[in-house]
């Protein structure tokens, strides 16, 4: 399962992207397995389960918004922390 992070998940994180040899299980169990993998983070930036409770989340790139959906290990899930700017 490839794991995409972007801004403020990729700070916390400290990578850009990741593969785990995971699957099947739901988003909201990858998600606490991710949080617990990085659970520090630089001096300033929010650990990543901070991001990861804020965020969105596209798997395979289709907007995922329910923690229960069922990921095989082929898919890819990308981390999307709000994003500020205009």
């Amino acid at each position: 399962m490839l794991i995409r992070y972007f801004g403020a998940a990729k700070a916390a994180a400290g990578i850009e992207e990741e593969i785990l040899d995971a699957g099947p299980l739901e988003l909201g169990e990858l998600l606490e397995k991710l949080a617990a993998r990085h659970p520090d983070a630089p001096e300033g930036t929010p650990v990543l389960q901070t991001v990861i409770d804020r965020s969105t989340f596209l798997v395979n790139e289709v907007a995922a918004r329910n923690r229960s959906v069922v990921l095989a290990s082929a898919d890819t899930v990308d981390i999307l922390p709000p994003f500020a700017g205009g």
